[in-house]
């Protein structure tokens, strides 16, 4: 009787290896959960679609543009932005009505623009009335287009997507980064 009361005590003084690895276990469960959450792990998926829809739309209406023998432009404001036609009539910009791609269009929630044109950073604010629609960057109707980098920035996390032209003159996405880096 007195070897089993002796082997109970020893069982009862420390944890088994099974429990020391359910406890890790739930600890790296709840890690990858904060982590996700956090965003810390370097994947925005909202800010990746909001780059690549931007970039798409800027091809699309560069394309459109030299079909169309027709100036665009795209007028940003901090959380928006829209696609504008020069009206050789009206010797105004005006929005794209036509083209439901074209539309306005506002990014998700958290997101907002940085703008360079000709190496100056440019002011966004909310345009009011459409015949203040003049464009910070303009795509010509030969498919060139102004100096441009723009950039797309969560706040919160400091993450960032740049779209830019290149040297050979193609618009180009810069990979997901820190904003600053």
């Amino acid at each position: 009787m007195r070897r089993l009361e002796g082997r109970d005590k020893s069982r009862a003084r420390g944890f088994t290896l099974m429990e020391i690895l359910v406890v890790l276990a739930i600890i790296g469960i709840v890690s990858a959960g904060v982590l996700l959450s956090l965003n810390l792990t370097g994947r925005d998926p909202q800010l990746k679609t909001a780059g690549r829809r931007l970039l798409a739309l800027m091809h699309y209406c560069r394309d459109q543009a030299e079909l169309q023998t027709r100036n665009y432009g795209i007028v940003f404001e901090p959380h928006t932005y829209q696609f504008v036609v020069y009206s050789v009539r009206g010797n105004l910009w005006r929005a794209v009505t036509e083209d439901e791609a074209l539309r306005k269009r506002t990014l998700p929630a958290g997101l907002s623009f940085q703008v360079i044109v000709d190496a100056r950073r440019i002011v966004l604010h909310s345009h009011k009335h459409p015949a203040a629609l003049i464009p910070q960057v303009m795509i010509y109707s030969d498919g060139e287009l102004s100096s441009f980098k723009i950039t797309l920035v969560r706040k919160r996390t400091g993450r960032a997507i740049t779209i830019e032209q290149n040297q050979d003159g193609k618009i180009i996405e810069k990979a997901l980064a820190r904003h600053g880096a």
